[in-house]
């Protein structure tokens, strides 16, 4: 174990692990390690892992069960559920704009997302990266009087409300998606499963009210809250490059994908997500939020 290396990135979250070859089989020593040092720092970061798609799928397991992705076939390797295509591009070619608002993985279903394992195929020369925010730390930074009003709260999370769902999808296409993924209610103040810490748990991309509270009332307090998540001090950004393996801990972690890159560049990127623990209450249609 002296040959792993777990280098700090930023102050508020993120940390280099260094010293591990993930094609390899780990001993559980190592697995142990990873793990402690992801609950610490919430973002992992593996460079030069050039894994084959079953060498990443071998890793993750080690760290939990795996989603299949059933909720979204059309993003799903055609061999291998477990991977997620995270590419700007779809299999006809079409340009796709994915994950470009604050979010954490599957918080629009009852099995949120524990972790995320995303690894860099294709890179832009320039851009493209992604920024990842603490939000143990957004819990914390509130005042005394604003986290007891929020601590009991739940706050619906909705896969359609999607800035680039809204923008290209029909109002047909979008009752669909609602039938087949029924918003959720998720609590606001989450108490991580392993940690026992309490996390913010709202999203600009997905959540869109308070339980009781219509869009409206519930628009600045979530505005405001989300301004808090992601001050600089609070942000670690990413820069990819080919070969790059990231885990983060979505239970208390939100990223977002950046588009500063040309239209004509390639994105690739390849994900598994570890299944997570049950949560949330799906939206009874009679009490929709207004």
């Amino acid at each position: 174990m002296s040959n792993i290396v777990v280098r700090k990135r930023a102050s508020a979250l993120g940390a280099e692990v260094v010293g591990l070859d993930l094609r390899e089989p780990l001993s559980d020593e190592a697995v142990a390690a990873v793990r402690q040092a992801w609950l610490e720092h919430l973002v992992l970061v593996f460079r030069d892992q050039h894994l084959s798609h079953e060498q990443h799928i071998a890793f993750s397991r080690r760290l939990g069960p795996l989603e299949t992705h059933e909720s979204i076939p059309k993003f799903c390797h055609p061999e291998h559920p477990e991977i997620l295509l995270v590419t700007n591009y779809e299999n006809t070619g079409r340009k796709l704009v994915v994950g470009r608002q604050w979010h954490s993985d599957l918080s629009t279903t009852r099995r949120p997302a524990k972790g995320s394992l995303l690894r860099c195929e294709e890179a832009p020369p320039a851009g493209g990266d992604t920024m990842f925010c603490n939000m143990y730390r957004a819990w914390e930074a509130l005042s005394p009087g604003f986290r007891s009003m929020l601590q009991e709260r739940w706050a619906l999370h909705d896969m359609t409300a999607a800035r680039e769902t809204r923008s290209r999808r029909s109002p047909e296409e979008l009752a669909d998606i609602r039938r087949r993924n029924p918003p959720v209610y998720q609590p606001v103040a989450r108490v991580h499963d392993e940690t026992g810490r309490t996390a913010l748990y709202v999203a600009e991309m997905t959540t869109v009210a308070f339980e009781g509270m219509t869009e409206e009332e519930s628009r600045p307090i979530l505005e405001h809250l989300y301004a808090r998540s992601v001050e600089p001090e609070n942000v670690y950004r990413h820069r990819w490059r080919p070969g790059d393996l990231v885990i983060w801990d979505n239970r208390c972690a939100m990223h977002i994908a950046l588009a500063d890159y040309g239209d004509d560049e390639r994105r690739v990127m390849y994900r598994t997500t570890l299944l997570g623990e049950p949560s949330g209450r799906v939206q009874e249609t009679s009490a929709a939020a207004e």
